[in-house]
């Protein structure tokens, strides 16, 4: 049982109060430097939605430390699926990561913190806390689990909006997977969903997924735009 000073309690409960109706991106990321801070200091978080197979299908980088395009890259690309599967393999459980594992510290993001709201393989939302000052103890776990809902609503609420910086020759937030990239591969040749979903041996209902998934993830709104885009960063 974790036992509360009477600071952390107020810090708590200004939290709580202040984390109901997060719906914006900025939004969140004011709330996550107030007193969340106090309780859960961080200087980097990454906020992750799962679709329905488990796998990353969006990153957002919340970070109040300087980060140039590639660091971000490495982080939506690489450190954040890593952390998943991480959190994943520890039966959902929080995940403490400290200087053992030394493949996540060679990026230079040890001293997270890791939980999310599903089960595993199953849609829903992770949460990394990185470069925490410390060693996550405990009480931070704690803390996380209790704030943890809040963090959830607040990134499902929020747009998937493409970052300003995001042009057509721009790293994709995750890499697409072998089946996205069948299906785009077949829509360039012109094929419609229903050919498609034929070739591939699925549902038309799941190239819809898969499109609808891709276009997050390169940013675009239609099937055209995704075609160019794949060829312009030669992923096709």
């Amino acid at each position: 049982m974790t036992i509360l000073d009477k600071l952390e309690q107020e810090y708590l409960l200004r939290t709580i109060e202040s984390g109901v109706g997060l719906a914006e991106r900025r939004q969140l990321f004011l709330w996550t430097q107030g007193a969340f801070q106090a309780l859960l200091p961080h200087e980097i978080m990454l906020c992750v939605r799962l679709d329905a197979t488990g796998a990353v299908d969006h990153v957002e980088c919340l970070h109040r430390a300087v980060l140039d395009r590639a660091a971000l890259a490495q982080l939506k690309g690489h450190v954040a699926p890593a952390l998943v599967a991480r959190w994943q393999a520890g039966r959902a459980m929080p995940a403490v990561i400290d200087g053992a594992d030394a493949a996540l510290c060679a990026t230079g993001m040890d001293h997270a913190l890791v939980h999310g709201s599903a089960q595993p393989g199953a849609a829903g939302t992770v949460f990394a806390l990185l470069r925490m000052p410390s060693r996550p103890d405990a009480r931070h776990v704690y803390f996380l689990q209790l704030l943890l809902p809040y963090l959830h609503l607040g990134l499902l609420r929020m747009p998937v909006v493409v970052s300003a910086g995001q042009g057509a020759d721009s790293a994709p937030v995750r890499p697409l997977s072998g089946r996205e990239l069948a299906v785009l591969d077949r829509i360039r040749a012109g094929h419609s969903n229903d050919e498609v979903a034929r070739q591939l041996g699925i549902s038309a209902l799941t190239v819809k997924n898969h499109l609808q998934r891709s276009y997050r993830v390169l940013g675009v709104a239609n099937r055209a735009h995704a075609v160019a885009r794949c060829m312009a960063l030669r992923l096709l």
